[in-house]
């Protein structure tokens, strides 16, 4: 092995914390998946028909905008859980917390807070 190859890395201890914290946010961001997706999967009436046509109308519209919105949520959540995993791939491979521009460790808080970020602050605002 080369000194290259050699990272710095996060001990096991904290790499336990962390897979902690996201299996936690995984399992809480799966509970809201379920709620947008059966938001917008719901075909059940409203109880508009003795409503007038007009407001049958209105209320038709904001289901649908209910549900493109739903879906939207649900295609978001589903990206946050993918890269939620994806962290825990990254934990048992001791690559965790490992700035992907940089080499370096990306700060605790900063992990803490964004569980899955793949890059440092420093790295984050060179992209701008």
């Amino acid at each position: 092995m080369n000194n290259q190859e050699i990272k710095e890395h996060y001990s096991d201890a904290d790499l336990a914390e962390f897979k902690a914290i996201i299996l936690e946010k995984i399992e809480k961001a799966q509970a809201q998946l379920e709620v947008y997706q059966s938001a917008y999967t719901n075909d059940s009436n409203n109880g508009t028909d003795d409503t007038s046509p007009t407001f049958k109308a209105f209320d038709e519209g904001s289901e649908t905008m209910s549900k493109e919105a739903n879906s939207q949520l649900a295609i978001r959540q589903e990206k946050f859980i993918r890269d939620l995993k994806n962290a825990l791939i990254r934990i048992e491979n001791k690559t965790y917390g490992i700035c992907r521009v940089t080499g370096k460790l990306i700060k605790k808080e900063r992990l803490r807070l964004v569980p899955h970020a793949t890059l440092s602050i420093e790295a984050k605002n060179m992209q701008k």
